[in-house]
């Protein structure tokens, strides 16, 4: 399949960002399919680089989408509902819309993006919309590829930025005690799997699960951060109990800080399963949290100068 088209919906997102170059990288031509593309910085007049704007919603969008690709890949996502947007319409209606898509148009593989832990009995609305989403894919292209990374991270990432902007507090309040297990995989290393289930063969696998080296707890996490950038702060339990009434206080806001599927997710931990596909299976050897942080992160924060 090299200098295949691939179609990437959420080819402007962070993840679908590092996937379109990863592709571009291995010889793919690629079609960044978002409701507003824009070519990556990198691309250069003449390169096989398509933006083209289309809404998941909308079938003929959608075909127009996947027109000549061999493959495709699913990295829209939506981590806050909003008045016009659910979790259903996303990563249900539309996950299933473009499976059923691309297999009627012979796409040879199709990728989806969902995250470990997506379970359709979830009591996250979100967790529970990732796992609805997987079987409706499945249901309309039988042979399509999950792909459940863990929490990921990269220059530029929002969880790695949330968790330098808590270094401002004098006080870190920590989700319980701080005992959850994540397991933080780097984006780059997502997109390169992403890349290598592009290849000549068709994976024997159609479900992985994509985590780091590093297997932390939320604390130990905090803690690398505080001491990249030179903060020692005090970490304070506090119970989920008040983490999901500081949520539900906040649901009203247009743009709440702290939702109730967030804390839910932090009560959970995120590692890689047994039984499942890994980046071993890819010929991976994914990247330490610990020692990629500090390009991940400014060493000085702005905050600095004022907090010590």
């Amino acid at each position: 399949m090299a200098k295949a088209l691939i179609t990437v919906f959420g080819g402007t997102g962070f993840l679908g960002r590092h996937v379109v170059h990863e592709l571009f990288d291995a010889g793919h031509a690629v079609r960044i399919a978002a409701r507003r593309p824009v070519l990556p910085d990198w691309a250069e007049s003449g390169d096989p680089v398509e933006p083209m704007s289309i809404d998941i919603h909308s079938e003929s969008d959608v075909s127009r989408a996947l027109e000549g690709a061999v493959g495709a890949v699913n990295a829209v996502s939506l981590y806050v509902e909003r008045r016009q947007t659910s979790f259903e319409q996303v990563h249900v209606e539309g996950a299933a819309r473009l499976a059923r898509v691309a297999r009627a148009q012979g796409v040879r593989i199709f990728v989806q993006l969902s995250g470990i832990g997506a379970d359709p009995s979830s009591r996250s609305r979100y967790v529970r919309a990732r796992g609805r989403g997987e079987s409706a894919v499945i249901d309309a292209y039988p042979k399509a590829v999950i792909l459940r990374p863990s929490v990921m991270f990269g220059p530029g990432d929002a969880f790695l930025k949330r968790l330098a902007d808590l270094t401002r507090l004098p006080v870190i309040p920590l989700f319980g005690r701080g005992e959850t297990h994540l397991q933080p995989v780097h984006v780059v290393d997502v997109a390169r799997a992403i890349v290598r289930l592009m290849g000549a063969a068709p994976p024997e696998r159609r479900l992985f699960e994509l985590g780091g080296l590093d297997v932390l707890n939320y604390r130990e996490i905090l803690e690398e951060v505080m001491a990249l950038l030179e903060r020692e702060r005090m970490l304070l339990p506090v119970p989920f109990v008040l983490w999901q009434l500081a949520a539900l206080l906040a649901s009203p806001l247009p743009r709440p800080p702290l939702t109730r599927d967030q804390v839910i997710m932090m009560s959970q931990d995120n590692t890689v399963g047994a039984g499942v596909g890994t980046f071993a299976d890819l010929d991976i050897l994914p990247r330490s949290l610990r020692d990629t942080l500090p390009a991940c992160l400014p060493t000085r924060h702005p905050a600095s100068s004022r907090s010590g």
